[in-house]
């Protein structure tokens, strides 16, 4: 018995076994590890059961055990494609896609190199559900793969590939990889050869398909809140019936012998900031010795603690750094890079880089850098675990490397890593012929990294039990009334208002958002980025702690905070545990009262804020945003409605300085006029206690009362315009339309125009999505969103698409005849009636969501709101009729006032 089998053993001995409960016949109980219970069809189909309570939503994931790393010569993509396929129907479900948005499904899809996974959230409603289940077990089986569906389907294909194309860091991984593996699939990327996407043979699709989609190469998992006796009967109905499959899966055994020569390669493109990565070869996910690339990724990219970060961008030598490793069922690769900013020299930014890695080996990983990076791993980790939504996925990602198990397996493995594992680890693999980068190095005494092995995963999961389950939460409705009548309003001294939803939740999760407002439109003329920037800065230093420290702190209480501003609003975001929220909003409160803008932080901040400018100038979708933004434009620079260009956006950047910092401080922060919500499992006493430390007698900035008084956004009718911008070398081209409404979600008109914009082009059913996506296969993207103001009658309605150069005309075409024939012919009765179910059952998911629930809490303190006006906009969507529909949708989406952009690389006579 191997190291490992020998710790998970003694692991199993108080585990609790899979239920004795009387289960559907066939159904055979496996094992049960930390709540995770797992069951078997007799045709081989794996069941996980995750109940949890706490939120009235359910999450479905069916994750097939085939990705890119399955695709034969010429197949490339082949993986890929079948997930766009299984969407387009069965004999029996034709538009699946309109009946996920009539039901209110949030749901999608995605490939990569080891799995492909379907997955759905959706308000708990066992018609759903069962739903659901149904369409998946059909589509296990039934799927059409057609040609005509794969010929609509291919430039929606070949478009999401231009997308990524787009991407000059996507497009530099994909060569990495490329270049690191002679042999195995990994080094193909999971979008595949364009020749071959091209021209796949239907036959062999379909073969491909009928090889891996089948119940013995699939789980299916289940989270959120269900019933667990009615599941495991909807799914013994559904996919019971499906026959085990007489075939038999050969495993994989192309591997990749060690790597005997640092490697290079060179991407020159048009646009973006300069950028190294290197690539090295690392164990299988399911070794501990991933565990240790895992966190040795971070110890070397992360900021601001990494390595690289240290060296390199505290060095001004580069603006940003990473790390990253993939864990794959085979050996994978850890990945670290930089970013340039303008004017940094890429040569001695790479050779600092490269020697940075290579010093490794002579500058050991201290106990503190694996502490550091072992609690953040840890805190991801349980973040996740404690997420119904997203359990399903990691679960996911578990299954894709060998078993299900592995999640809590490589828990157990960085908890028991120790600093002499995470060195022999890095002595192994940071070889510099064991490296790919953007240059080749030739050398005389070639270095060899240990020949990579497969783990024995059945062996290393065997009998194994994990910990204790987690506390079930209670099960709560989030229905406006529930929601008004357990939240706890109250205001501090300072003028600071408070919400409180205390609920339990799974793992004691809490969100939390602070609001600040400040200033006068014309106290803050000028000052927007400084404002920004002092957001920015907020966590960099303060309260009398270093950068990192504050990092370390937020990190020992489990807290994720993100600091924010626009206009005249500082946001704070804050996510964290039950037993640490009172302490992170004491430690916020600090930071905001207490920062000191250090010196080499604002260098750092100015140099990424400079690199972010210098990649959108070539950039499609910022272009044509920033030229809707700027026409007809009235205000004067300096005024915070105004929109800069690019270069004034750098120009300010350029200008701030530290002193510029702490006067703005000074004279606007403090508690006066804002908000603080929470929604989750937390103590109302302790954190209204915290609250009252951190904030009640903060009545005015430092340098006396600063009044607040909102700025004023009316509308500006402005004439319509068309932009065409050019983006050299951009495979992937977009467009966006811009209109003014005179509209807020409080008149009269506002259900109908929700209800409108929903059906052109809001959903996965709308006439747009169905035209240019589904029936024409232009664009991996199109939609139509009101960004709806809450004041003033000055709301935004957009029209945007994605697509291939060369078919814009296209793409204007078809968007322009849609809305033609809407204005003409109105909506019909079915449409309208499937549509209103999916836009309140769309409304119902968003209250489900703690996040949405905080940042509306706060919403609603400040405009005087509760969620008896959302319930108000349910009623009003349910009496709505289909003549007021109609009536608005040609009342205010008129196209000849709007002003249209496109962005890309549009050749002569496209």
């Amino acid at each position: 018995m191997s190291a490992a089998a020998l710790v998970l053993s003694a692991s199993f001995v108080h585990a609790a076994p899979p239920p004795k409960a009387a289960l559907p016949a066939g159904v055979v109980a496996v094992t049960t590890v930390e709540g995770i219970a797992e069951y078997r069809l007799p045709n081989g189909l794996q069941i996980l059961l995750v109940p949890d309570e706490s939120k009235p939503t359910t999450t479905v994931n069916v994750t097939y055990r085939v990705g890119s790393r399955h695709e034969s010569y010429g197949e490339t993509g082949m993986a890929h494609l079948l997930e766009h396929l299984l969407f387009k129907g069965t004999p029996t479900t034709r538009n699946v896609m309109a009946e996920f948005s009539r039901r209110g499904l949030r749901a999608n899809g995605t490939t990569w190199f080891d799995r492909t996974n379907y997955f759905a959230s959706f308000a708990a409603s066992d018609d759903n559900l069962r739903w659901y289940l149904s369409w998946q077990a059909d589509a296990m089986v039934n799927s059409l793969i057609a040609r005509r569906d794969l010929d609509s389907e291919m430039t929606v294909v070949r478009n999401e590939m231009e997308m990524g194309e787009n991407s000059p860091s996507g497009a530099l991984f994909q060569k990495t990889m490329a270049v690191m593996y002679d042999w195995h699939a990994y080094g193909k990327d999971t979008i595949g050869a364009r020749a071959d996407v091209e021209n796949v043979d239907i036959p062999r699709l379909q073969a491909f398909y009928r090889r891996y989609y089948q119940p013995d190469n699939a789980t299916l998992i289940v989270t959120g809140r269900f019933d667990v006796a009615k599941t495991l009967g909807w799914i013994t109905q559904s996919f019971g019936k499906i026959p085990r499959p007489k075939r038999v899966l050969e495993p994989t055994y192309t591997l990749d012998p060690a790597q005997d020569g640092e490697r290079t390669v060179t991407l020159r493109r048009t646009g973006g900031a300069p950028m190294v990565f290197t690539g090295f070869h690392v164990a299988p996910g399911a070794s501990a010795d991933f565990a240790a690339a895992s966190l040795l990724a971070g110890i070397l990219g992360d900021a601001p603690a990494g390595r690289l970060h240290k060296r390199l961008v505290e060095g001004k030598l580069a603006a940003s750094s990473f790390g990253v490793a993939f864990g794959l069922a085979e050996p994978g690769v850890l990945f670290t890079g930089i970013e340039l900013a303008p004017g940094q020299d890429v040569e001695a930014a790479r050779a600092a880089m490269l020697a940075t890695l290579d010093g490794v080996a002579a500058e050991p990983i201290t106990a503190e850098e694996l502490e550091r990076a072992r609690v953040k791993w840890l805190n991801g980790w349980e973040k996740g675990f404690s997420d119904p939504q997203a359990v399903g996925i990691e679960l996911s990602e578990a299954i894709s490397r060998g078993d299900w198990r592995l999640f809590f397996v490589e828990r157990d493995q960085v908890e028991k890593l120790t600093v002499e594992d995470l060195n022999r680890v890095a002595r192994q693999v940071l070889l510099r012929d064991n490296r790919t980068v953007g240059t080749y190095l030739p050398t005389e005494n070639p270095q060899r990294a240990p020949t990579p092995a497969r783990v024995d995963v059945a062996a290393l999961v065997k009998d194994y039990r994990g910990r204790a389950q987690l506390a079930q939460a209670e099960s709560f409705e989030a229905t406006p009334a529930n929601l008004d009548r357990r939240t706890q309003v109250s205001a501090l001294q300072s003028g600071l208002k408070v919400a409180l939803l205390p609920k339990s939740t799974r793992g004691g999760a809490v969100q939390a958002r602070l609001r600040l407002h400040f200033g006068t439109g014309k106290a803050l003329e000028g000052q927007e980025t400084v404002a920004s920037v002092v957001a920015e800065m907020l966590d960099k230093g303060g309260a009398g702690m270093t950068r990192q420290q504050i990092a370390d702190r937020f990190d020992a209480l489990r807290a994720q905070v993100g600091f924010n501003a626009n206009g005249q609003d500082l946001d704070v975001a804050i996510v964290t545990v039950r037993e640490h929220l009172p302490a992170a909003v004491a430690l916020v409160g600090r930071l905001l009262r207490e920062p000191a803008f250090p010196a080499d932080a604002l260098d750092e901040v100015k140099r990424q804020w400079a690199t972010a400018i210098e990649n959108q100038k070539q950039e499609p979708a910022a272009l044509i945003a920033n030229a809707l933004a700027r026409h007809g434009n009235p205000y004067p620079r300096g005024d915070l409605r105004y929109a800069p260009s690019f270069e004034e956006m750098a120009d300010d950047v350029a200008k701030v300085d530290a002193a510029q910092l702490a006067a703005f401080h000074r004279r606007f922060y403090s508690a006066a006029a804002g908000e603080f919500s929470a929604v989750g499992d937390f103590d109302a006493e302790a954190v209204q206690r915290a609250l009252v430390v951190a904030f009640a007698d903060w009545r005015a900035p430092a340098d006396g009362a600063q009044a607040y008084e909102r700025l004023p956004q009316p509308r500006v009718e402005v004439a319509p315009a068309a932009f065409k911008l050019q983006t050299p070398d951009k495979q992937n081209a977009n467009l966006r339309t811009a209109l003014a409404l005179p509209v807020s979600d409080r008149d009269a008109d506002y259900p109908a125009l929700l209800m409108a914009n929903y059906l052109f082009g809001g959903s996965t059913s709308s006439r747009l999505w169905t035209r240019v996506r589904e029936t024409e296969g232009l664009s991996y993207d199109v939609r139509s969103t009101i960004d709806w103001s809450r004041i003033e009658q000055n709301s935004t309605w957009s029209v945007s698409a994605i697509f291939a150069p060369q078919n814009r005309a296209k793409v204007e075409a078809a968007v322009m005849a849609e809305l033609d024939k809407a204005r003409r012919e109105g909506f019909n009765q079915a449409e309208f009636e499937a549509g209103r179910k999916g836009l309140l059952n769309t409304l119902r998911l968003q209250r489900a969501q703690d996040p949405v629930v905080a940042g509306q809490l706060a919403s609603n303190l400040y405009l005087g709101r509760t969620f008896a006006f959302s319930q108000q906009v349910d009623d009003r969507i349910s009496a709505l009729t289909l003549e007021q529909v109609n009536a608005a949708l040609r009342k205010y989406l008129d196209p000849s006032r709007w002003s249209i952009a496109w962005g890309g690389d549009f050749k002569e006579g496209n």
